[in-house]
């Protein structure tokens, strides 16, 4: 089999390839793949993280926890949040091939119709709706079967998958909590009703948690897409180097950006490759606009502030910044079988490890949750009398819940010594909210300001305060009455009243880790209105190209690693149709 052409210095590398991509996440990885099967084109993706298939962790799914704030983590912050009594919040994004899939929790949603029909609508562009999306869906991955091998009949829907190369399955370790979840439907009812599958067309109701995990271990952009690829002879792979900017050809309009300066420092020697056809930036929500603004291509107003030169004034660079917000509550349960009493005892932590290196079974071959909800507000929930519905469509969610069979450390509440727990992760998935991404400094190697604006909108307020309700409600639920002795810690004080329940999601909430705006895609007619056309190439400029989370012009109601999936495949046949290669 051939080796891997994974580089570490800039003397193994070409000076010109056919297309250039920043970042080895979801869209670098799909794009070097899907792009390098024409053996006559040239491809070299830069990735400013390592190589770390050999990283036993990464591969188990429970312990995908543990990843954020690690080597494969950038161990970005938010600044100061207003709307979280001025906390910083560390805001988790993979720094290795594979991008953040690495060190992810894995969920598995596609967004469903809604989303993709508003995009369509958005963008005046019908090849971002649902049935082109569900087309490049089943392009993505394949179902397999949960690592136990128990009958899937009845909780999964195999024609709403495909084919693809990313594993996707059901969870293989069942708990006693998922049939108390589904056990409680017939008292939640409405919109919290059972869905046999949320890949299938609508993402609301309750249903299983799908992830990206097969045979027990975790699936990720590398191992789908960028391995595969980094074995052919027409693909170069550059790890722990940077992109510093993009650099214009002299004398041109509009400007051509086809050059990429890069560095392995701060103060490193500075290295430039040049693309024939493209340069497509993967970077991410925050490296992309970071990566524009140090080009020259962002808001005049802090390009100016940084001596930086303005090539191309877009206020919208960096704008649109959109995150998902979550608040856990943790609640005592009548019950020894949690995880609470295999992660407190280092002896049952390592038989639980043991046994999945050695069977792939157990535990550790989940996610830390089997059953989620995607649930709406009531219609006549009094907020809308004063905010338009931000969801995608009456059939989308407004919230989510996620169910968890052990006290899960959200929020920073350290795990109890004794007892048995269950944690009721409660999000917001359709706020209105939003941000910015700004640079801090023209040195490229200098965090950006990372302002996620996170509850700063009244919507976002109501609507976070209705999830509380809703997380104490539901376990009240006839199934959970025997079951949930009573909430437990923070959550233990919350009475009746609103504004309570505000100053508990201020004071403990996070994020999802599902940013995602901040190069917004706009109609090719409205292109100056956002950062990218409808076929992601970005205004005012040539030969540059944007494949990220960066590009979603709104927020999915759904975790959002699927999403990106999409938007890169159908990337990968934009650009071969513009330059003519083979489908």
């Amino acid at each position: 089999m051939a080796s891997r052409r994974i580089f570490t210095s800039f003397a193994d590398l070409r000076s010109e390839y056919d297309f250039v991509i920043v970042g080895a996440g979801i869209g670098g990885s799909v794009l070097a793949n899907r792009l390098s099967e024409d053996p006559s084109v040239s491809v070299l993706v830069i990735e400013a993280g390592g190589d770390e298939s050999n990283n036993p962790q990464m591969q188990v799914p429970f312990m995908g926890v543990r990843l954020p704030g690690g080597p494969a983590d950038w161990k970005f912050a938010s600044t100061p949040q207003k709307g979280l009594e001025d906390r910083q919040i560390a805001c988790a994004r993979g720094k290795a091939l594979g991008g953040t899939t690495r060190i992810n929790l894995m969920t598995w949603n596609n967004g469903g119709a809604e989303l993709w029909d508003s995009w369509a609508k958005i963008t005046k562009n019908e090849g971002w709706g649902w049935k082109s999306a569900r087309s490049y869906y089943k392009k993505v991955c394949h179902l397999v079967p949960p690592a136990d091998g128990r009958d899937t009949h009845g909780f999964v829907a195999p024609s709403a998958h495909g084919d693809g190369p990313v594993a996707v399955s059901v969870p293989g370790h069942p708990t006693a909590l998922d049939k108390l979840v589904f056990d409680a439907l017939d008292d939640l009812g409405g919109t919290w009703a059972f869905n046999i599958d949320f890949n299938a067309g609508t993402c609301l109701g309750t249903g299983y948690m799908q992830s990206s995990i097969g045979n027990g271990e975790r699936s990720d952009a590398a191992s789908a897409y960028l391995y595969p690829a980094s074995t052919r002879p027409n693909v170069d792979i550059l790890v722990n180097a940077q992109v510093t900017r993009l650099v214009p050809v002299s004398g041109i309009q509009p400007p051509d950006f086809r050059t990429v300066e890069m560095a392995q420092s701060s103060e490193g020697p500075r290295h430039t490759i040049t693309a024939t056809k493209e340069v497509i930036l993967a970077a991410g929500v925050i490296g992309s606009p970071q990566i524009l603004q140090l080009s020259g291509i962002g808001p005049p107003d802090l390009l100016s502030s940084h001596n930086i030169p303005v090539i191309v004034a877009n206020p919208a660079v960096g704008a649109n910044y959109q995150e998902h917000v979550t608040v856990g509550l943790h609640f005592e349960v009548n019950s020894t079988d949690t995880w609470d009493t295999v992660l407190r005892d280092p002896e049952a932590t390592n038989a639980a490890l043991a046994l999945w290196k050695e069977k792939r079974q157990g535990l550790f071959v989940n996610s830390p949750a089997n059953t989620h909800s995607f649930v709406r507000l009531r219609d006549d929930n009094p907020i809308f009398e004063e905010h338009p519905d931000p969801a995608a469509g009456p059939r989308s969610a407004h919230l989510e819940v996620i169910y968890c069979n052990g006290f899960a450390p959200f929020g920073g509440a350290p795990p109890p010594t004794s007892g048995n727990y269950m944690t009721v992760l409660t999000s917001l998935v359709s706020p209105m909210s939003r941000g910015t991404l700004r640079i801090a400094s023209r040195d490229p190697f200098a965090a950006p300001h990372i302002d996620p604006a996170l509850l700063t909108h009244p919507f976002d307020v109501a609507a976070m305060t209705q999830a509380v309700t809703n997380a104490l409600w539901l376990t009240g639920a006839t199934p959970f009455k025997r079951y949930v002795r009573g909430p437990v810690g923070p959550a233990a004080r919350l009475h009746g009243h609103d504004d309570a329940k505000a100053a508990f999601v201020r004071e403990h909430a996070r994020t999802m880790n599902h940013p995602c705006g901040t190069c917004a895609m706009a109609a090719d007619e409205d292109a100056s209105e956002g950062v990218v056309d409808a076929k992601l190439r970005v205004e005012g400029v040539r030969g540059l190209r944007v494949v990220d989370a960066s590009v979603f012009p709104t927020i999915p109601n759904c975790h959002i690693q699927a999403v990106i999936y999409i938007v890169a495949e159908r990337a990968a046949d934009l650009i071969k149709t513009q330059h003519g290669l083979a489908k």
